[in-house]
């Protein structure tokens, strides 16, 4: 496997595999899956549970190899999982802060900007605080700011808002539409819900059941700087529709406990494999 740039984008997998045991059986998690991201946009993911999304997203990030393919991975970027994965010993000022501490930035400096996130992420005031004294909406919001703060071109989200209520979740999808529209890094997020990815994305990726690959690629026209409204749009529900259609055989042979494109032929996963 080598490493290389790929049709202009910063991050690109062609042809990508993943091969992983569990209890000494062969489980091919991806199957030949290739996407391509241009820089400075936003890309949503979806697909089945245990499609490989995330193992997808891991590859792009460095944090897993592929076993076969070619890869152009993102060193250096920022990840923002599910579980937020905020430091439960540091201030929320701190924890916004560790990766420019990580990469040797001066004390006064790496402050000064970690106050500009919280301040942006609506946390003025909780730079102080604890995580257990935070409820999970602002835990999370102090990810997405510690993954901002890095100044990473690249942020790679796994299901970000996934455990979030409904109500929360709703409030940090404007603000993660707000920030990314001012930023304007590149964004590849995993997601479940077919209304978060036309809401925040500029393409949806849809993917097959295990073991994964990429079966579509939909162009999301809605104009930005963009808001909840455009979920009153009728060509939002007429793409909703569409790429549930696409997902509905995918999902089916997921509960089944396999893949419409081709298995080892084992049932469930172990440890993870092939979210």
């Amino acid at each position: 496997m080598t490493s290389e740039g790929s049709h202009g984008s910063r991050l690109a997998a062609e042809g990508v595999s993943k091969l992983f045991f569990a209890k000494g059986e062969p489980i091919w998690a991806l199957r030949d899956a290739t996407v391509a991201v241009a820089e400075g946009s936003f890309t949503c993911v979806i697909g089945p549970s245990g499609c490989g999304k995330s193992t997808l997203l891991r590859i792009l990030g460095g944090l897993e190899t592929a076993t076969t393919g070619t890869v152009a991975k993102a060193d250096g970027a920022a990840f923002v999982f599910q579980e937020h994965g905020v430091f439960p010993w540091l201030r929320v000022l701190d924890n916004v802060a560790f990766g420019a501490r990580m990469a040797g930035m001066a004390r006064g400096e790496r402050t000064a900007l970690a106050r500009r996130w919280v301040e942006r992420v609506g946390l003025a005031g909780f730079e102080d605080a604890y995580p257990h004294q935070l409820s999970g909406g602002m835990r999370q919001r102090v990810a997405i700011a510690r993954a901002f703060a890095t100044g990473s071109p690249v942020l790679l989200m796994d299901e970000p808002l996934g455990a979030l209520d409904a109500q929360t979740r709703l409030l940090l999808q404007e603000e993660l539409l707000r920030i990314w529209e001012r930023e304007r890094k590149t964004v590849v997020m995993v997601t479940h819900s077919i209304e978060e990815a036309l809401l925040l994305g500029d393409r949806v990726l849809v993917m097959s059941a295990r073991p994964g690959r990429v079966t579509a690629e939909l162009e999301v026209p809605f104009a930005r700087p963009r808001g909840m409204e455009v979920e009153r749009d009728p060509e939002f529900a007429e793409l909703r529709h569409r790429i549930w259609t696409l997902l509905r055989d995918e999902v089916a042979a997921s509960l089944n406990g396999g893949g419409t494109s081709g298995t080892s032929g084992t049932g469930g996963t172990s440890g993870g494999v092939g979210r």
